[in-house]
């Protein structure tokens, strides 16, 4: 069984969110993915849809029919740069699917009711 992701502390969040102009470093961008990501858990407990940030994490989320093997039916793409910028409302969920910016399938793919997730848990 996969860990289960655990925000980060606020001042190590508040810090890398600091380093993200011009070209961020990966380390960044994988602590804010999984500490957005585990917030997106907190505020969205379930397991009917999958959201991805590959090469950084994946997470189940929303109540509803729960998947235990192969593809869930409802699965959410995107890449780390724009999950960051939806959690923390730099760009809202329409705009990045009217971008092609996420991929979404399935039933309760669209997240624009949890985000944006502000930086720390509460």
């Amino acid at each position: 069984m996969p860990a289960r992701l655990k925000p980060a502390p606020a001042a190590e969040v508040s810090a890398a969110l600091g380093r993200l102009t011009g070209s961020p470093e990966k380390a960044d961008l994988r602590l804010l993915t999984k500490h957005f990501l585990a917030l997106l858990e907190q505020r969205a407990p379930g397991k009917s849809v999958e959201v991805r940030v590959p090469p950084f994490a994946a997470a189940q989320v929303i109540e509803g029919v729960r998947h235990t093997r192969g593809t869930p039916p409802a699965v959410i793409e995107t890449d780390a740069v724009t999950w960051i910028a939806l959690a923390t409302g730099a760009m809202t969920w329409s705009d990045a699917v009217d971008q092609a910016r996420v991929r979404a399938s399935g039933e309760r793919t669209d997240l624009s009711a949890y985000l944006p997730l502000g930086a720390t848990a509460g």
